[in-house]
């Protein structure tokens, strides 16, 4: 079985996984900083945790990390976006919003929050983030719910749905909640999506329903950084495990991350 290594930041999903890896049998590790231990070296692990994290711990341990490319989502068909997508940058972004978009950073990572943007005074300045940050600029919908989906070899494994009119989708009870049968078709959904669209062997999948439209992807998430919200962490931990790649296969390669640049200092 592989590890499970955890980066040190104690996140209530962290501490979900680690209880769920402790009763399947798999040993645990959290790391304390960002040099993987020389133990760790040549086993099988499973990483979790921030996205720039575990891209340096899986450098030193000379583990292939999987995950959709920048330009999958906009390159998807219309049926599965539901609203037009296109790649830009920033400084793009900055010089000629002229009417409100949704953006947010195409790699993933939480630089500045993806929301709907009015103005370029609204986005972080130059001084902030610079002009060749890739984003998403989308035509702005409304979401009526939002599931997530954790999908190993080509299966949804785990599913929940995490937002409801843009607000948790949690009761005051602690339930993840859901209309009648909407999980039922979400699920099919993702499945259909999963038979017309390639997607890696282990990704993390969010799917809702655009009002007035119908279902469509929200975004693809690298299993390795992705919250769990309801989903079975057990379930999870296998999707977590075969995102994690120390011999790549042919059918791993076309979704390999390319590695972090990593500082000397982490050698």
């Amino acid at each position: 079985m592989p590890t499970l290594v955890l980066s040190p930041r104690y996140t209530s999903d962290s501490k979900v996984l680690r209880s769920a890896a402790g009763l399947a049998g798999w040993r645990t590790e959290r790391l304390s900083g960002w040099r993987a231990p020389e133990r760790l070296r040549g086993e099988d692990v499973a990483l979790y945790g921030e996205p720039t994290f575990v891209e340096v711990i899986a450098a030193q341990l000379g583990v292939a990390l999987l995950d959709v490319p920048q330009g999958w989502l906009p390159g998807l068909p219309e049926r599965h976006r539901r609203r037009s997508i296109d790649m830009s940058t920033l400084g793009d972004v900055r010089s000629s919003l002229a009417r409100p978009v949704f953006v947010k950073p195409a790699d993933g990572r939480k630089a500045f929050e993806g929301r709907v943007y009015g103005a370029p005074g609204e986005l972080p300045g130059p001084d902030v983030l610079g002009d060749d940050l890739d984003v998403f600029v989308c035509e702005p919908v409304t979401w009526d719910v939002e599931f997530r989906c954790h999908v190993l070899d080509g299966v949804v494994v785990a599913m929940s749905p995490y937002l409801r009119d843009g607000e948790l989708a949690l009761t005051d009870e602690g339930v993840w909640a859901t209309a009648d049968g909407e999980a039922e078709a979400a699920r099919e959904y993702a499945e259909t999506l999963i038979a017309e669209v390639e997607v890696p062997p282990a990704i993390v999948l969010d799917v809702g329903f655009v009002r007035g439209r119908g279902w469509a992807v929200v975004e693809a998430n690298a299993a390795w950084g992705a919250g769990l919200y309801g989903c079975d962490p057990r379930a999870v931990l296998d999707v977590l495990a075969r995102g994690c790649v120390r011999r790549i296969s042919d059918e791993d390669r076309p979704w390999v991350v390319e590695k972090a640049e990593v500082d000397r200092a982490f050698g």
